[in-house]
């Protein structure tokens, strides 16, 4: 599968990005003694929705890492190729040189 044509979306989609969930689990363990504490379900809107927030940062912060490195590879496997032909092609033309 050639690079660009959507394999980067499939390896970085809602799995990658939602599959994080300790953000989202400890603001609902903070939550739920402060909740009781005030009597209030505001602590459970505000640690979960800010966890939940947290998880999905992370996800698409280390989905947007791997894309990076995915793509460095790309590029210097790209250099090797075009350093390889060149270096074959000036070979070729010093071999046709000598005869």
């Amino acid at each position: 599968m050639p690079p660009g044509d959507g394999s980067v979306e499939s390896a970085c989609g809602e799995e990658s990005a939602l599959g994080t969930w300790f953000f989202s689990v400890a603001g609902a363990l903070v939550a739920i003694p402060v909740g009781i504490k005030k009597k209030s379900l505001a602590p459970l809107v505000f640690f979960g929705t800010t966890g939940t927030m947290l998880d999905i940062i992370m996800g698409i912060t280390q989905c947007e890492r791997e894309h990076a490195e995915r793509e460095m590879k790309i590029l210097e496997a790209q250099k090797f190729s075009v350093d390889a032909s060149a270096q074959n092609e000036s070979s070729d033309s010093f071999g046709s040189a000598d005869k």
